[in-house]
């Protein structure tokens, strides 16, 4: 290691608010920061320089000692080296450069580091062993908030030098960088605002380089605070400081701010004139929900709507303005104790709530006598799961309530703003216009976002995570590919919509776009991809889209080719291709895919959704399927289960009598068409679907005849399997599908009859709805089982790979998990992506790369 370097100082400089001084170091002045001092030197005053600091005062003597030394450290500057390290992975936005300074100065290397468009850039030189040190800290310790994927190094000549510093970032053609997603407010920040000494005391955008925003405000690549929407505030001076000081932990923050310089908040109410800031905003916000009002808070991906979720009048109004539907709200909870009087937690629940991405986490609710009173009724009606998060932003938390806060609701509803459909809010002025039917006031600030970036869902299912929806806290983070793909772009499907870039190991799945079914979610489509191209890099030369004729993501892809080629590919083929390849399965690997969803366009041109195929990426072969049964008026159906009922009913044979639940929740008149179309055909397409036969199933139990969002039925059918306590003198699976054996090239049928006729006996015998659902799913579970054991047979293949929006089910999922593993088959199933369309891409590209 080179040793300190003695100096004079010559002039006290106050360009930094007192921190430079001009010093004279063998006869060349140059600046060096004086900040690490416990005084300030006088001119004549002698310091020990280390990497551009002053850091000791030194008489003379020992200065003229140190001088000495210098010979000796010429010496070693024979034996010093200089490398370059080229490290890509989430490198920017997370504190990589001032690690990279701390690191360097405390290996005393000379050098610099820089954003590229690729990564993070350094370039370090002195002895051989702090050198490789250096190094390996790079790989293994690098800031939490880092992801690391590869660190190139070279050799270069030496230079000699006595610094280390931050350079400007630099671009290129090509230029490819993994941006951060936006992370929760770190713990440090927490204190600091909760502080009412700290000049940052109660201040709702506190921030720094281990917490705070990033995907959704980066307009461009390297990500440098002019390539952010904070570039619309400059620094004030003390910001500046902590900025420029590698001891702050906000040293090179882009996002750094103060209420001296940062955004500020606004409260708009409906009267032109009824404007509020900063705290009266806030405590005016504060009290307007307590009073069980509904307000638009703007995030950080958009804007949400929020009440009081204890209040029952509340929830009631918001859930009529915003034509909710049954469908749930989220609940936002100001710590683990409200959660813990909400839910049932577990530690690995806990652990996905409390961590830095935090989602909204699907937890089963409290429904025992020593539960505390919970959320209202309307917050998730008919559900057995409420979808939890924490405080993921400093505004956040003081809308719940800080400190000397007047004590005000500890539960909040917090759902996406916009209509039915729609893509999030994010722009200020329209979110005047498009909620104000919705809200009775706005809570903003003046900081753009530049993303839309939903909440995300998760749950944890049988030992890992199970992702509903990834976009906040995980996008655009990529996932590695197990084989080199050219530059492609996916565009995923219709529902529950991501796509996906990717090109050589890697593919960036994009935030949660939302339902085709509107305009306005393809312009969204349009933005998100541009912009996800522009930070990747990626200039994809092919296009991939699901085979559906009549898909909008499949017509936007045709729509943006540009005289690029457009690939499609069967629907649950790339079900099956996505868990493989998050799993890492090779380009000639095979698998037994059970593929289970609610619909999927087939090759024979009926509706597919109960599947098992042996698939490998390259090609497929559809191994077995649910028997199949009309399917009347397509969407009609979903909406409508006893629709579904009804048809299962007619395929099994199976009078329609007032004593079902379901035939009498079927209008006579309707009734009568549905007989006319299954005995005719006429309207009908042919279902395999699994997730309609959850539906059928449902209504023959009488749980639910009529639902406001697909798979409502299922959802409430899994929460009463889940709570079922079934009599120990009945067995659980006690249905039984009948398997018809594949004959040459036609799959094998499962024949869901017998189920049906079972469930029908149990309603009429009067079996509790739970123990039906309990007993379906268990039926479903061993379905699978068998029909993997028979494709093993035939194959001799051992791994299983589980897809489709079906097993969103946690009691399925779980299931299934089991009983294959107890056959001696390995499992794969979703970890990192949701099993629903919004993983599909990702099979989209995988199958397309293969062909």
């Amino acid at each position: 290691m080179c040793l300190g370097i003695p100096g004079r100082v010559v002039e006290i400089v106050d360009g930094y608010a007192g921190q430079l001084a001009l010093v004279d170091v063998e006869g060349a002045q140059r600046r060096v920061n004086i900040g690490m001092l416990d005084e300030p030197p006088r001119s004549d005053d002698w310091v020990l320089l280390h990497m551009g600091f002053a850091v000791e005062l030194i008489d003379r003597a020992k200065a003229q000692e140190a001088l000495a030394g210098l010979e000796m450290m010429g010496r070693g500057r024979e034996e010093r080296i200089r490398r370059r390290f080229e490290v890509r992975g989430v490198v920017q936005g997370v504190g990589f450069r001032p690690f990279v300074y701390v690191t360097a100065s405390e290996l005393m290397l000379t050098g610099t580091v820089t954003n590229t468009g690729d990564g993070v850039l350094a370039e370090v030189e002195g002895g051989a062993d702090a050198v490789a040190e250096f190094g390996r800290r790079l790989r293994d310790d690098a800031p939490p908030l880092a992801v690391v994927e590869d660190v190139r190094t070279s050799e270069l000549a030496t230079r000699g030098g006595t610094g280390f510093t931050i350079e400007k970032s630099s671009t290129g053609e090509g230029a490819r960088t993994l941006v951060s997603p936006d992370i929760a407010t770190c713990q440090d920040c927490l204190d600091e605002m909760g502080d009412a000494s700290n000049r940052r005391y109660r201040h709702p955008f506190i921030t720094c380089t281990h917490c705070g925003p990033r995907f959704t405000i980066v307009t461009a690549v390297p990500y440098d605070r002019a390539a952010t929407t904070m570039a619309a505030f400059d620094m004030c001076a003390n910001c500046l400081a902590e900025y420029e000081d590698p001891r702050d932990r906000r040293f090179h923050a882009q996002p750094i701010a103060c209420r001296d310089c940062g955004p500020r908040l606004e409260l708009v109410g409906k009267e032109a004139a009824a404007r509020v800031h900063d705290e009266d905003a806030l405590r005016a916000a504060r009290e307007l929900v307590a009073d069980g009002g509904i307000i638009a808070v703007k995030g950080l991906g958009g804007y949400h709507l929020v009440c009081d979720a204890r209040n029952d009048r509340a929830v009631a109004e918001l859930r009529r303005r915003k034509q909710r539907g049954g469908k749930p709200f989220a609940v936002m909870v100001a710590g683990l104790d409200t959660a813990r009087e909400l839910v049932t937690m577990t530690g690995d629940g806990e652990e996905l709530l409390t961590g830095s991405r935090r989602p909204i986490v699907l937890l089963p609710r409290r429904r025992d006598d020593r539960a505390p009173a919970g959320v209202s009724d309307m917050v998730a009606p008919g559900s057995a799961d409420l979808g939890l998060l924490l405080p993921y932003t400093p505004l956040h938390v003081l809308l719940l309530g800080t400190g000397d806060d007047r004590p005000g609701p500890d539960a909040l509803v917090m759902t996406s703003a916009n209509l039915s459909g729609e893509p999030i809010v994010t722009d200020d002025e329209a979110a005047l216009t498009v909620l104000a039917p919705l809200v009775d006031a706005w809570l903003r600030h003046d900081r753009r976002i530049h993303v839309p970036c939903d909440d995300s869902v998760s749950r944890y299912v049988a030992g890992a995570e199970l992702p509903l929806r990834r976009s906040r806290g995980y996008a655009p983070l990529p996932l590695a590919l197990p084989f080199d793909v050219p530059a492609t772009l996916a565009v995923g499907a219709d529902l529950k919509n991501t796509f996906a870039l990717a090109e050589g190991r890697y593919a960036w799945l994009s935030q949660h776009v939302g339902d085709m079914d509107d305009l306005a979610t393809v312009e969204a489509l349009t933005r998100a991809e541009k912009h996800l191209e522009d930070l990747t890099g990626v200039r994809p030369t092919r296009l991939v889209a699901d085979r559906h004729p009549g898909y909008r993501s499949a017509e936007w892809a045709r729509a943006h080719a540009a005289g690029r080629p457009v690939r499609t590919v069967q629907h649950h083929h790339a079900h099956i291709a996505s868990v493989m390849a998050e799993h890492g399965l090779g380009a000639d690997e095979s698998v037994i895919g059970i593929a289970f969803d609610g619909t999927g366009h087939g090759d024979d041109g009926a509706a597919w959704g109960g599947e098992v195929l042996v698939a490998g990426y390259k090609s497929f072969r559809r191994a077995a399927h649910l028997g199949y049964v009309p399917l009347a008026g397509g969407d009609a159906s979903v909406l409508r289960p006893y629709r579904m009922a009804l048809a299962h009913l007619h395929a099994a044979g199976i009078a329609w009598g007032e004593d079902s639940p379901a035939v009498r929740a079927c209008p006579s008149a309707e009734r009568d068409v549905l007989a006319h179309q299954f005995t005719t055909g006429f309207g009908c397409v042919p279902t395999s679907s699994m997730g309609r036969l959850f539906d059928a199933v449902a209504s023959l139990a009488g749980v639910r005849h009529e639902v406001a969002y697909e798979a409502e039925a299922a959802v409430e059918l899994e929460g009463l399997a889940r709570t079922a306590r079934a009599d120990s003198d009945t067995p659980q699976v006690s249905y039984c599908f009948a398997i018809r054996p594949a004959t040459g090239e036609e799959p094998a049928v499962a024949d869901p009859g017998p189920v049906v006729r079972a469930v029908v006996s149990d309603v009429r015998a009067g079996v509790p709805a739970e123990l039906i659902a309990a007993r379906f799913h268990a039926s479903v579970a061993a379905l699978i089982a068998d029909l993997a054991e028979t494709c093993r047979t035939r194959t001799g293949l051992g791994t299983v790979a589980l897809g489709g929006g079906v097993f969103q089910n946690a009691v399925l999922l779980e299931a299934a998990q089991r009983v294959l593993t107890a056959r001696g088959f390995t499992v794969l199933r979703p970890r990192l992506l949701p099993p629903n369309d919004g993983g599909i891409a990702l099979g989209q590209l995988l199958i397309a790369a293969s062909g």
